[in-house]
């Protein structure tokens, strides 16, 4: 029986502030544009708005139940690829582009104050940079409490920790669309066959 197509969602981010294009969008689209084999991919972008971030990411775990969804995020002061472990509850008072910001200043009321992500992102990067492509890959914990790290914590608790969260620098900064497309494919490449090789452990635990 042939195995069904696994289903990935990849979001990025629309325009704000100076980044009247959003290079995480565009990275988005080139990794679209490029593919990732077999796999079922979906693309959407999402505005810098905390109440669209809070009502979408649900809904995109409700509606595709996918295998992951890896968010992109564009950094003024990233100079690398740059791969997030964990999303932040609280400290949310830089305004929106509709000038709103939760009263809460929080994701979710009483939720735990951090979320880390249940892929081992230090492994990623690392066999991202192993990859030997002409871009550098770096690791965080500090997502910027904004609307990237907001959109973070809010799906790894809807996910239980199936997340990821890339920051791309600005185009041309010093990396091309084409150069950070091909590096979302590189990293959701190592993502999807590490998560393929603890199912496969799981299955072959339970088949004994």
């Amino acid at each position: 029986m042939e195995k069904p197509k696994k289903c990935v969602v990849v979001t990025g981010f629309g325009p704000f502030g100076e980044h009247a294009v959003n290079a995480s969008w565009v990275a988005v689209q080139e990794l679209e544009k490029i593919g990732l084999g077999d796999v079922d991919l979906h693309v959407y972008e999402v505005p810098v708005e905390y109440q669209t971030v809070q009502r979408l990411i649900p809904d995109l775990w409700m509606t595709y139940n996918p295998e992951l969804i890896v968010h992109v995020g564009v950094s003024g002061m990233a100079t690398m690829v740059t791969l997030e472990k964990c999303g932040h509850n609280k400290g949310y008072h830089g305004l929106d582009v509709r000038q709103f910001c939760p009263d809460s200043e929080c994701c979710v009321d009483e939720g735990p104050e951090c979320l880390h992500s249940a892929i081992d992102i230090d492994f990623v990067c690392k066999k991202a940079t192993e990859a030997g492509m002409d871009v550098q890959f770096t690791v965080s914990t500090d997502a910027g409490r904004y609307l990237c790290d907001f959109t973070y914590y809010t799906s790894l608790y809807n996910s239980q920790g199936k997340s990821v969260f890339v920051h791309v620098p600005p185009l041309g900064k010093p990396y091309t669309a084409s150069q950070l497309g091909r590096a979302l494919q590189t990293i959701l490449n190592i993502i999807l066959d590490m998560l393929e090789q603890s199912e496969d452990e799981i299955t072959c635990h339970q088949s004994r």
